[in-house]
């Protein structure tokens, strides 16, 4: 297992990325002083989003059922628990977005080789937020 969203396990089986691209930005806006450079001040984290990039060659390895199933639980609005193999959290993130390209097709249309980029949004502030839905989920279900 390469990383988990939700249920989804990307695998070489399923859809192996080769490119995992993570961009996190702050916010710092800036306030016009008279006779004086702008200033500055941080007022919080800005948007954290992933980017997954990848290669299925369906006779090898990965299946086109997976990207359907990527486009199942982005359809749903929800967001996603994101978990490395290593066992890594990274928190509840949405699909925002996914591009698929076929190319190299056989006789009956289907394609030989399929590249794919998803986009992750996080929308979660913290761990700490993760695991109180955790345990409050946990909570209700031993009830």
């Amino acid at each position: 297992m390469m990383m988990a969203l939700g249920l989804f396990v990307f695998s070489l089986h399923t859809a192996a990325y080769q490119d995992f691209q993570r961009q996190t930005n702050w916010r710092h806006p800036s306030s016009s002083r008279v006779g004086a450079a702008p200033a500055r001040q941080f007022v919080g984290k800005g948007e954290d989003t992933i980017t997954l990039s990848g290669l299925l060659v369906p006779e090898l390895a990965g299946s086109r059922l997976s990207l359907d199933a990527l486009r199942l639980m982005a359809d749903t609005g929800k967001a996603w628990p994101l978990v490395e193999g290593t066992g890594r959290i990274y928190g509840l993130w949405i699909i925002e977005s996914m591009s698929q390209t076929h190319t190299l097709f056989f006789r009956d249309g289907a394609p030989r080789r399929i590249e794919f980029s998803l986009t992750l949004q996080r929308v979660d502030d913290s761990q700490i937020e993760l695991l109180g839905d955790i345990l409050s989920t946990v909570g209700d279900i031993l009830r």
